[in-house]
């Protein structure tokens, strides 16, 4: 295989990103676009270049025999989607949060698992270039030995009765909102750069009453190497950037060599051990795309897995253990009480 066709279903507004990434990337083929909306199918695929747009996912695999289904829709549809992927032979990428629980996540990395395809979830956050970069820091041994971390989250986007509506409005809907929605994401982050998470506390809240779920909230693990960190969430809250969507808060990292920070505006900061002062510390990234052009690099990461089998980070088996972190924290929070993963 040299070039992969490539079919997606969902046109929505984060759906905008995926296409995006496929239209600029070498070694792809953008063949179809489905949605429930058929006119957002067309105009998605007018403007990334697809030939052909669907309302019926079965209809589209079945004609165009794509090498890979990019599922980018809500929670509800995903264990349906990787079921027809799984039947037609297809393998799939699955957006994050993936599936409604981890009893139905289990269910659809089980069908993939027995179709032989890859299924692989979109689960970007790891791939943005600040983390890439802190985790290179980390791995060389600049900030000495790691004691901790911690991320607020300020995006800022979660006041009032409007909040969410105008790009992802079934945000209000989700009984579970800001870890299965938002914190998953940091669960994943602190998993690829700290390693598993042998131990949860979370103590959550609602804010918004406009909204089902807790948007707010503290989420601490407790990592194998005895590394602490800390997801504190607020989303009505917002924090200094030009972009506040671009890192949608700021992340420390505490060793004994040194601290590692990261503002808003992606810029990462090394203060040694001993010192006063913040040392800017130069490193590559794009502006392109969604938050550092993470949408690109992980999608490019499984075309380059399923072309020329370069290791898989982002498999459906190994993203489970988020949504076993996920279900813990959601046990603590109900219970008050530090609960093993």
């Amino acid at each position: 295989m040299t070039t992969l066709k490539v079919a997606t279903v969902g046109a929505g507004y984060f759906a905008g990103f995926h296409h995006e990434a496929w239209a600029r990337m070498k070694n792809v083929a953008l063949v179809a676009v489905c949605d429930t909306a058929l006119d957002r199918a067309e105009a998605m695929a007018r403007d990334h270049g697809a030939p052909a747009a669907y309302d019926d996912p079965e209809k589209m695999l079945t004609t165009e025999r794509p090498d890979l289904l990019d599922i980018a829709v809500p929670p509800a549809g995903h264990r349906a989607l990787v079921a027809l992927a799984a039947r037609h032979g297809v393998h799939a990428i699955c957006q994050k949060a993936f599936t409604r629980s981890l009893a139905e996540a289990q269910e659809a990395v089980a069908l993939a698992k027995a179709a032989g395809i890859t299924l692989a979830i979109h689960e970007n956050f790891r791939f943005q270039p600040w983390y890439r970069e802190a985790k290179r820091l980390i791995t060389a041994g600049h900030l000495g030995e790691i004691f901790g971390a911690h991320f607020r989250l300020r995006p800022g986007d979660g006041k009032g009765p409007r909040a969410y509506l105008d790009r992802q409005p079934y945000f209000q809907t989700m009984e579970r909102f800001l870890i299965h929605e938002t914190g998953i994401h940091f669960i994943d982050t602190f998993r690829f750069l700290f390693g598993e998470a042998r131990d949860v506390f979370a103590d959550l809240r609602q804010l918004n009453p406009a909204i089902n779920g807790e948007d707010a909230g503290l989420l601490l693990l407790t990592h194998g190497a005895g590394i602490k960190t800390l997801f504190d969430g607020n989303r009505l809250a917002d924090h200094a950037a030009e972009n506040r969507r671009l890192t949608m808060g700021e992340f420390t990292v505490e060793g004994s060599a040194g601290t590692l920070r990261l503002d808003g505006n992606g810029r990462l900061f090394v203060r040694p051990f001993g010192t006063n002062d913040d040392t800017p510390h130069t490193y590559a990234w794009s502006a392109k795309g969604f938050a550092g052009d993470c949408v690109f690099a992980l999608q490019r990461h499984v075309v380059d897995h399923l072309i020329d089998g370069a290791p898989l980070e982002n498999s459906g088996e190994d993203y489970l253990q988020n949504l076993r972190v996920e279900a813990a924290a959601y046990q603590s929070a109900k219970a008050g009480a530090r609960v093993k993963v």
